[in-house]
């Protein structure tokens, strides 16, 4: 296209420059969605079978869904409705399994001002890793040594303002409800180094404490109702049945025997057993599904955004048919209108796709920030998928462009120059 050309066809988008600014934008939008999307659905399974560390499966009581038991053991999504009892625990993984690794009894369904407590046995930062050969790192401090000592997630940390050496209490349940166990107040022995998973949102306590404390409050009332003296909770006079536990992260020592051992826990109504890999390949199954439907949406109103283009251009037409004329008077051919108009399309096409890159890459960054924040998810795409996802859509853009551009483009081709320069009164 000639430098003339180029200079008719910027002049006629400046002077519709309202309508050229909003057709752009809603072209901008449409495809920003759609980066979005594409961009951060890949990125999202990754962060999420990145999370899942180096366990086998996550053994929960009888009863639940294998996935629920993994969201809210692995991820945190909700405080667990129901609990082991440390007899089954110890009766089926503390029997000298040689099949079994090791296997870490947790317990959850606290909080400390928002924040989840995972409640956890000795070892259990130097065993269980976050990442596949990543372990747990400190940034300060270091292990818990005593029954009270508190370890803060990275994100725990930065959200709670809490730090080494600082008191804190924490609080019954998960919700705005619950009552703060202050009569028995931790110390923060270490704030962890992140490690972009969910548990940086973790406040990690140890088993005792939290059985020492809910058995403070049970043998409390039991004590109001009954009459009898309370015994004070130790760590020595707990019985079975207050040590409870939500969860048991489970490594084999044989891959080939991983299937064998969560047969035999499928078959025990009292243990609800799930692959946590497979899962959370389960997870992506449904969300795929729903993911496409999604994307369909976004296509759709990508190409609402294309019709937009042909609207604006059309309506155009019949303000600017004494321009047309002009042109076909000064030597301008039915061939050269039509690609002036179809061009005009192109351009605009052009800066959306543009600015739909530019908001895409913000929204990427902004949704990533809040995943990292609220999560503990690192959800960042890949530069490179985000960049052939960024041509692809713009290039598909530009033809959406060029086609809706042709109806208007047929419409300046068929001007009639007589009729359209005789004087206007």
């Amino acid at each position: 296209m000639a430098m003339n050309d180029m200079s008719i066809v910027v002049r006629s988008l400046r002077a519709r420059l309202f309508s050229t600014c909003v057709t752009v934008l809603s072209v901008g939008v449409a495809v920003a969605l759609m980066l979005n999307l594409l961009a951060m659905r890949d990125a999202s399974r990754r962060a999420f079978e990145r999370g899942t560390g180096n366990m086998d499966m996550v053994v929960t009581a009888g009863g639940q869904s294998p996935l629920a038991g993994v969201l809210e053991a692995v991820y945190y999504a909700r405080a667990p409705q129901k609990y082991l009892t440390w007899a089954a625990y110890r009766d089926r993984f503390a029997t000298g399994d040689r099949r079994i690794e090791w296997a870490l009894p947790v317990q959850q369904g606290d909080s400390y001002r928002g924040m989840p407590t995972m409640a956890v046995g000795p070892g259990f930062f130097s065993t269980f890793e976050p990442v596949v050969g990543e372990p747990f790192r400190f940034a300060r401090g270091g292990p818990p040594a005593g029954t009270f000592d508190v370890v803060l997630g990275a994100i725990a940390a930065r959200a709670t303002g809490a730090d080494v050496g600082d008191s804190v209490a924490i609080t019954h349940g998960t919700g705005p409800d619950g009552h703060s166990h202050d009569e028995h107040p931790y110390k923060v022995a270490a704030v962890l180094e992140p490690t972009g998973t969910a548990h940086d949102r973790a406040v990690f306590i140890t088993l005792d404490s939290t059985w020492i404390i809910h058995a403070d409050d049970s043998r409390a009332d039991a004590a109001r109702k009954t009459g009898a003296p309370e015994i004070e909770p130790t760590a020595e006079n707990l019985t079975d049945e207050e040590r409870k536990i939500t969860g048991v992260y489970l490594r084999c020592r044989d891959g080939r025997v991983v299937g064998q051992v969560f047969a035999e826990l499928r078959q025990d109504p009292g243990f609800t057993a799930a692959l946590v890999q497979s899962e959370i390949r389960n997870l992506w199954g449904i969300v795929g599904s729903i993911d496409r439907i999604v994307v369909a949406i976004a296509a759709a109103v990508l190409v609402s955004s294309g019709i937009g283009i042909l609207l604006a251009l059309y309506n155009s037409m019949e303000q600017r048919r004494r321009q047309i004329a002009v042109l076909r008077v000064l030597g301008a051919s039915q061939p050269r209108i039509f690609s002036l108009v179809l061009s005009e399309s192109a351009v605009i096409g052009l800066l959306g796709a543009g600015a739909g890159v530019v908001l895409g890459f913000v929204g990427v960054q902004a949704v990533s920030a809040v995943l990292l924040e609220d999560y503990g998810l690192v959800v960042r795409p890949d530069p490179a998928v985000f960049a052939r996802w960024a041509l692809i859509v713009t290039g598909a853009t530009m033809v959406l462009a060029c086609l809706a551009g042709i109806i208007p483009a047929a419409r300046a081709y068929a001007t009639a120059v007589s009729r359209n320069l005789r004087p206007l009164a």
